[in-house]
């Protein structure tokens, strides 16, 4: 059975940085695409970063050049390095599948603001 659990969130200040991971246990990462999804106060989840199982990494232009994806294969972690956060940033995020699993892990909450 696949679980996923997300961490790294909290408050931090417009400007800021944080560094989520996604720990993933009954799934061999190498051998699927990954993403990192949100959703804000009153949103849809969508995704905003995914990485291919060759390593191509791909994000929405909102994030574009302020988030990375990466993965480390031997601790089945994906992880998504956030620079220079705004306060449309603000959301719940996850990790999952691409295309998703029909389920979906706790998530972890990002804020940001002053």
């Amino acid at each position: 059975q696949v679980q996923l659990v997300e961490s790294g969130g909290g408050l931090v200040q417009p400007g800021g940085s944080l560094r989520l991971s996604c720990a993933a246990s009954g799934i061999i990462f190498r051998y699927v695409a990954m993403g990192w999804y949100r959703q804000g106060p009153g949103k849809q989840r969508d995704l905003v970063a995914s990485i291919t199982r060759g390593g191509t990494s791909t994000y929405v232009d909102s994030v574009k050049g302020r988030f990375t994806i990466s993965t480390d294969n031997a601790k089945n972690t994906v992880y998504l390095q956030m620079n220079s956060l705004k306060p449309e940033d603000t959301a719940v995020y996850y990790c999952n599948r691409v295309p998703a699993w029909g389920f979906w892990g706790q998530g972890t909450q990002v804020t940001v603001s002053s």
